[in-house]
């Protein structure tokens, strides 16, 4: 699935003053250019906030709908199937910027489930990792950045039999 995602300087702005970073090539128009990078850019970490332009974000409250987020129930993400009594986890998030990112950039964000692989955890049990890699390109089709999140999934160990 492809998607858009505009880039504005407001966002960016905010995104840094929500992660707590006030490093002034992030929102600074004067300081920003006389800068190594030359103009303002977008922290490391701000594609994250590409998932709220998506439709289908599960997170994303829906009107008429319940809304997992509200606090009503416990947490842990509804959507997710889980094998057996295990549970998923959120393992590793990598960044391999290509290009910066700027105010005025519309990406087109596409991902697709990179690979799968299984280790055995110290308790015995299976632990299944499942890699997800989403791309974010520019409109002359150029990768800016690539993405990859790793999960991890428990999965309980077999009871002895007695």
């Amino acid at each position: 699935m492809t998607r858009e995602f505009p880039v504005e300087a407001g966002h960016i702005m905010m995104f840094a003053r929500a992660i707590g970073d006030p490093n002034p090539v992030y929102h600074d128009a004067e300081y920003a250019p006389t800068t190594e990078v030359g103009g303002i850019i977008a922290p490391p970490t701000f594609v994250a906030a590409a998932a709220h332009y998506d439709p289908e974000y599960s997170l994303r409250p829906k009107p008429g709908q319940a809304w997992f987020g509200s606090g009503k129930n416990s947490t842990g993400t509804p959507d997710r199937q889980r094998a057996g009594n295990g549970s998923r986890l959120h393992a590793e998030q990598h960044y391999e910027y290509h290009q910066p990112i700027r105010p005025g950039d519309i990406l087109s964000v596409r991902s697709h489930q990179g690979g799968t692989w299984q280790k055995q955890s110290r308790n015995g049990g299976t632990l299944l990792f499942r890699e997800m890699v989403t791309e974010y390109f520019n409109p002359a089709g150029e990768l800016v950045l690539r993405a990859r999140s790793v999960s991890v999934e428990t999965q309980r160990r077999p009871e002895a039999e007695h």
